[in-house]
């Protein structure tokens, strides 16, 4: 007897499961505490249900449809895959496989069930990172009604058409492992949604103070080294280009979360560093790599690190209170920045800065080595076709979220915002229980926003929060 089919590589298959578990403790506990951290202590609990219920919504979506929606056989030309399920022994212990790919990069081997799960964890991150646009008043009820729509028909149409072998995949765009799928989507639909849906109220605005800041520091430490296999496994391969990916992703970190914290020190109204501010660079830098971390050498994973946290820098600081649509959506954590601008750019920067020498796969025999280009190394069409796919992304994506969110108030009759006297309570209204319960019976006729207000003279901080919106 033998453990593994001929085609099975244990090294590869150790690794890709190793990095997409990576990938989940991104979601769960990482951004539940990182999130929970970053909300008034009122809402802590509810975003921390929001995400671990949303793992599991995106789970079950997954092997039911939309998996081989995004990565099986066309349903709709190079637009939509055809929704299979995945629960058969065949495509549990079968060698993994994406139809359209073949013969354009090696044979998989790995088993579809660890393609599945890498992926699975990459669709559930995506919904997960957009809650915080909108925390703070969504219905618990209508974010579990939500998830599965938004995967169903915008995550699969993204992943297809990027990673699938379907449209712009096919015009040669690069996204290495999510800065438009993933984190582009995230901005852009959260941001849709934070519009759709209101406001926080005026005082949870106005006094949007962390609960934890410890919880937060554990939860993006756990992101950031998360990240190697967010960006490490998306070569399929524990080869040569997987390690410079990781590399590329800490040392834009690195360069994003110091521009930050530099920038706050010297030219920002208080000139004072703040730990929330490097969380912010620290995930401008993340996010900026991620469609690059294969492709671009470690001068180019620099010249990312720097420029996202710089860009994403002003934009925090200018477009809230300048600049519409953003003056007037109460983005609660500010998204649209972090991951939408943050990932857009960083696309961007792959048109310019994909180095040819970074070798992805090497060619055997006549077959070349799989490599790309960006403008600056000779292939000045790369920018364009990235600002295309970049495009589609955001059309789709807002047109869609917004269609969904209509489906669900005027079909499903269902309010899309908690009621103002349930804004008030927090979590004990809406599930019952609190992340720091006193000694004393809780009512929920109570609320629960003493502890929450600032005593007299002090200052909100000013990261807490990506800018009040000026409306009730």
């Amino acid at each position: 007897m033998v453990p593994y089919p001929s085609w099975l590589n244990a090294g590869d298959n150790s690794w890709q499961l190793t990095a997409a578990t990576l990938v989940g403790l991104m979601s769960i506990p990482a951004l539940a505490v990182l999130y929970g951290g970053l909300v008034q202590k009122k809402w802590a609990m509810n975003t921390i249900m929001m995400v671990f219920c949303t793992f599991c919504l995106t789970l079950i979506t997954w092997v039911l449809w939309a998996f081989k929606m995004g990565f099986g056989t066309p349903l709709v030309h190079t637009f939509l895959g055809d929704p299979r399920t995945i629960l058969g022994h065949a495509a549990e212990q079968g060698q993994a496989n994406i139809p359209l790919l073949n013969g354009l990069m090696p044979n998989f081997r790995f088993p579809n069930s660890s393609l599945a799960y890498f992926q699975f964890v990459f669709a559930a991150i995506t919904p997960i990172l957009f809650i915080g646009s909108v925390i703070g008043r969504i219905s618990f009820k209508v974010w579990l009604v939500l998830v599965p729509l938004w995967i169903t028909f915008v995550y699969a149409v993204n992943a297809f058409l990027l990673w699938g072998g379907g449209y712009w995949a096919g015009k040669g765009a690069l996204d290495f492992s999510g800065g438009y799928v993933i984190h582009l989507a995230a901005g852009v639909s959260g941001f849709t949604a934070a519009a759709v849906i209101g406001p926080r109220l005026r005082r949870d605005r106005e006094r949007a103070i962390p609960n934890n800041l410890l919880f937060v520091a554990v939860g993006a430490g756990i992101l950031w080294l998360g990240w190697n296999g967010f960006n490490g496994g998306d070569p399929y391969f524990a080869s040569h280009d997987a390690a410079a990916a990781v590399l590329n992703t800490n040392l834009a970190t690195a360069v994003a979360m110091m521009t930050w914290i530099i920038m706050d020190m010297t030219i920002s109204a208080e000139k004072k560093p703040t730990f929330l501010g490097g969380v912010n660079g620290m995930i401008c830098g993340l996010v900026g790599i991620t469609p690059a971390a294969g492709y671009v050498n470690g001068f180019g994973a620099i010249v990312i690190g720097l420029a996202c946290s710089s860009i994403v820098w002003v934009a925090w600081y200018y477009l809230p209170k300048y600049v519409w649509p953003f003056n007037k959506v109460d983005d609660a954590l500010g998204v649209v920045y972090t991951h939408g601008i943050a990932g857009l750019f960083g696309g961007l920067l792959v048109g310019l800065l994909a180095d040819p020498n970074m070798i992805v796969y090497l060619g055997l025999g006549k077959n070349p080595n799989v490599a790309t280009e960006g403008l600056f190394y000779g292939h000045p069409k790369q920018l364009a076709i990235q600002a295309g796919a970049a495009l589609t992304i955001i059309v789709w994506d807002s047109v869609v979220t917004f269609l969904i969110l209509m489906l669900i108030k005027h079909v499903f009759r269902m309010k899309l915002r908690l009621p103002d006297e349930v804004l008030e309570i927090g979590d004990v209204a809406v599930h019952g229980e609190e992340a720091y319960p006193s000694d004393e019976l809780v009512s929920t006729t109570a609320a629960s926003v003493a502890d929450e207000t600032p005593a007299k003279n002090e200052k909100v901080p000013e990261m807490a929060t990506s800018g009040s919106a000026d409306h009730t």
